[in-house]
């Protein structure tokens, strides 16, 4: 039995002897294949031979020291192979007394933890990069934030063109009221826009357990997934800062792509909620800015989302349907989320009214998202609410560059 027990413990440790002054007197067959070196070279040589030059002297004094004062030793030690590879074992280091109480000599019993160093290794290095994509984040949006300070005292002169360019009484108070409230609004935005950092936070330790679990695959999908966020971050304040500047250069662009990258964008608050979203679009090309659309579907779809959380939906289900009517660009977004109250209704694309939290929503959403569809694509967008259904329908104009080409 104690034959099978030393012969158990031998193949699945790396087992190494060494006399009083470190030179090696015994080594099992692990040690030899961990380290590329035979027995016959091995034996009669000091621990040096595997000695990684990373390590520093102090390390192997504080070793030396422990176990010639009769104590045990324990500590991760990098080593060098034969082949020049490192390789990392966790090490327990004994002394072997006589029976008058002196050392004999010494036995290290070690495992192979090589892999888990180099995972931890990378997961500090993709640690390290989050936390300078993080940094340059926030340097961003406080750059953003000056420009967008900057913007609001520029912002009576615009509004003095706005009301210019407008002929009819009604229009110029119309416009007048809404400018007269971006001072406020403004700073909101790039505040409003920075939420997201807690999907990054989410990510980052799902980044941790990927990389415990051995899945190189999911920690490469979250580390490009934590880079999309902070680029769309950064790409949403852009958009919202370059809205209201006077010269705007627009492109033609895939109806069908924005829509798609939209809700892409939502995945995994989509996948949380276990929501069921359809998406049928024709062949559409518009005129514009193609992300400024593409904040609209996103709000329209997160709001869905909140909605259903708040009023406890079981079965959640998004249709969104694009398709061409009379020269316009008709777009859906209709869910089940149990509809809006009529006195909301008319309010919803107001400035700052919402109907969540103050923590959750400052009611910026539906009203920006107006201003977009109005100012950013001559359009416009309304809301049906009944049968516990909402649908909000937008209706953009085709250029009449686009209708020429069809």
């Amino acid at each position: 039995m104690l034959k099978q027990y030393k012969e158990a413990i031998e193949k699945t440790n790396i087992i190494s002897k060494t006399d009083i002054n470190g030179v090696i007197t015994f080594v099992n067959d692990e040690f030899c294949k961990i380290s590329g070196y035979t027995k016959e070279e091995l034996l009669s040589q000091k621990h040096n031979i595997v000695r990684h030059p990373d390590v520093p002297d102090s390390k192997f004094k504080e070793l030396w020291k422990a176990i010639t004062s009769k104590h045990i030793y324990k500590g991760t030690v990098k080593n060098l192979a034969k082949d020049g590879t490192s390789f990392f074992v966790n090490t327990t280091v004994i002394p072997i007394l006589d029976k008058n109480g002196n050392i004999a000599e010494f036995i290290a019993i070690r495992y192979d933890v090589t892999k888990e160093m180099f995972y931890k290794q990378a997961l500090e290095k993709k640690e390290k990069e989050l936390e300078e994509l993080n940094q340059n984040l926030e340097e961003k949006v406080q750059a953003k934030t000056k420009e967008l300070k900057e913007l609001n005292e520029t912002l009576e002169l615009r509004v003095s063109k706005e009301i210019a360019k407008n002929e009819e009484k009604q229009q110029i108070m119309f416009w007048q009221s809404r400018l007269a409230s971006m001072g406020e609004m403004l700073a909101n935005i790039a505040h409003q826009w920075r939420q997201p950092l807690t999907e990054l936070t989410l990510t980052m330790f799902s980044l941790k357990k990927a990389a415990l679990s051995d899945d190189e695959k999911e920690l490469k999908k979250l580390y490009s997934d934590s880079q999309k966020i902070v680029q769309n971050m950064s790409q949403t304040i852009d958009d919202f800062s370059n809205f209201f500047k006077p010269s705007k250069k627009k492109y033609k662009f895939k109806l069908r792509e924005t829509l798609h990258d939209s809700v892409n964008i939502l995945d995994k608050l989509i996948v949380s909620q276990m929501v069921d979203i359809t998406l049928h679009c024709e062949d559409i090309e518009l005129l514009g800015i193609r992300n400024e659309l593409s904040q609209v579907i996103i709000n329209l779809v997160k709001n869905s989302v909140d909605a259903f959380v708040n009023n406890s939906i079981l079965i959640r289900e998004i249709d969104i349907n694009a398709r061409v009517e009379h020269e316009n660009a008709l777009i859906t977004i209709e869910d089940n989320a149990g509809g809006i109250k009529l006195k909301e209704k008319y309010k919803i694309f107001e400035p700052y009214f919402t109907t969540k939290h103050a923590n959750v929503g400052t009611g910026l959403g539906l009203f920006m998202s107006k201003m977009i569809c109005e100012k950013g694509f001559q359009g416009s967008i309304d809301v049906i609410s009944k049968n516990n259904t909402t649908r909000f329908i937008i209706k953009i104009p085709l250029s009449d560059e686009i209708i020429n080409e069809k």
